[in-house]
């Protein structure tokens, strides 16, 4: 049977529902995340709209360098971005009506994040009557929803999700199994999933720019390059993929983290705030149904942004929030004098999460 898999992005998902909902947001950039605090905030752009993303502010943007390109449009004459927080409750509520809209046109999806999903929609035997379904889903969610996606269609996952960001925003991209290589060969390298800025300056120091130059190495010279990541760009370079979708899989951890206003290696504020966090870990715990977990991991990042994991396994599961607590503030300790910060260096973030869920 003809494999034929379709991957939805919304169009960004932040951004546009804030526009949705605010007619003073719409025809400005428009930027969701933390505060930029006239250019001193510590976090970052959740999502930017497409005139922001024009400034050069795309999603992970640090707000300080979004807040530069922000004012250095407004130097040229050009409109300011406007700075919006995170409101998300607000976007889970209307994820949950967009994938309900999807599940009425594909009865197989896998939820891949808040903002996208996979269909296989090989039942419809054929690309031209998969297109016809997908053109009705995204006429759905603009009506029903007032929100543009993209969609692309493939013969796999990879292809599908490469060809849903061709035609943003609101495209519909098909790329037939023989249209694969042909399709992929101009692309930036950076569109296969797992070339970050670090292994494409790698490529890029070999000349290496789109796929098809990534296409003249071998497997071997690939895997001495990159390791086992060397093995799955190969295939990636040539739209090989037959990760099958999961309808659905539950969180492998559960987690919460914050960037503080100034850097601290002030203890009591250290204290206080993983017990925030752990209790913000516990109250999701509750509302995802989940009754215990067994292990804890502490992220702490420092200034200068190196960025260290711990992580402790208790001997039994448990849902208490006090074990939670407490592990976490055993895994915080050494951080604070020279065993796990030998040169006393301040701290800009604590992450603390949960895995191994019942």
């Amino acid at each position: 049977m003809l494999r034929i898999i379709a991957h939805l992005d919304m169009d960004a998902f932040f951004a546009s529902i804030e526009e949705r909902d605010t007619p003073a947001f719409r025809g400005v950039p428009l930027v969701v995340g933390a505060d930029p605090l006239g250019g001193k905030g510590r976090g970052v752009a959740s999502t930017s709209n497409y005139l922001a993303r024009a400034y050069g502010i795309h999603s992970a943007t640090p707000i300080s360098m979004a807040w530069r390109l922000s004012e250095a449009a407004r130097h040229a004459g050009k409109p300011p971005v406007t700075f919006v927080s995170v409101d998300m409750p607000k976007y889970a509520r209307v994820s949950e009506e967009v994938m309900q809209i999807v599940r009425r046109f594909i009865s197989k999806v896998e939820q891949a994040s808040i903002d996208e999903a996979y269909g296989d929609v090989s039942w419809t035997e054929s690309y031209e009557e998969a297109e016809r379904i997908c053109r009705q889903l995204k006429e759905a969610i603009t009506t029903e929803v007032l929100l543009t996606a993209s969609v692309g269609i493939g013969p796999n996952k990879l292809v599908a999700k490469i060809a849903s960001g061709w035609q943003k925003p609101s495209g519909l991209t098909v790329v037939r199994e023989d249209q694969v290589e042909t399709f992929l060969a101009p692309l930036p390298i950076r569109v296969i999933p797992g070339i970050g800025p670090k292994t494409e300056a790698k490529l890029r120091e070999r000349g290496i720019k789109v796929i098809n130059d990534l296409r003249r190495l071998s497997m071997h010279q690939l895997e001495q390059l990159l390791g086992k990541r060397g093995v799955a760009l190969y295939n990636g370079a040539r739209g090989w993929d037959d990760y099958s979708l999961e309808e659905y899989s539950e969180p492998k951890s559960i987690g919460e983290q914050k960037t503080f206003e100034s850097d601290t290696l002030d203890s009591q504020a250290l204290f206080t705030q993983l017990a925030r966090l752990a209790r913000g870990v516990s109250d999701r715990l509750s509302r995802e149904d989940f009754k215990a977990f067994q292990t804890v991991v502490l992220t702490v990042r420092f200034a200068d942004f190196e960025t260290k994991s711990r992580a402790h396994t208790v001997a039994v599961p448990t849902g208490d929030l006090s074990v939670l607590q407490r592990e976490g503030l055993k895994l915080l300790m050494p951080f604070l004098d020279r065993r796990e910060n030998p040169r006393r260096k301040l701290i800009r973030l604590l992450g603390l999460r949960v895995e191994k869920l019942i």
